[in-house]
């Protein structure tokens, strides 16, 4: 694979716990995409469907939700809410012909810089891969 490829991805990130990590990733200095954009949310369980929809009509790639796992200030039940989120949005995805593995969650605490950089050059991976099988 051409290293050169990078898949366009949009990543929805909460202001308290995994937006540390991402701005920490850059302090480190760890590598990843130049076409990652963060949108901070302050919970995961907010993001809505129409965003995640919206960003694929935008010409994203990928949508990546770095939740707040059981870390979330809001509530214990976000990582379940948001993965009812998930859940119905790929449904929605697959009705809309549109591969429910372009849209992927994984919880990021406020110290996982290295994790985050993980999923996200993992992601992009696998878009391009994707891209490239069609």
């Amino acid at each position: 694979m051409n290293a050169k490829l990078n898949a366009r991805i949009l990543v929805f990130s909460t202001e308290k716990i995994s937006d540390p990590a991402i701005d920490m990733a850059g302090l480190l200095k760890l590598h990843y995409s130049p076409k990652v954009y963060t949108i901070p949310v302050p919970c995961s369980s907010a993001i809505k469907t129409k965003w995640i929809l919206r960003a694929f009509e935008q010409g994203f790639d990928g949508v990546f939700i770095a939740a707040d796992g059981s870390d979330c200030p809001y509530g214990e039940t976000c990582t379940e809410k948001t993965g009812e989120i998930v859940k119905k949005t790929h449904e929605i995805m697959k009705e809309n012909n549109i591969d429910p593995m372009r849209l992927k969650m994984a919880a990021v605490c406020s110290v996982c810089s290295e994790s985050f950089v993980k999923h996200v050059k993992t992601f992009n991976d696998a878009l391009i891969k994707s891209k490239t099988a069609e």
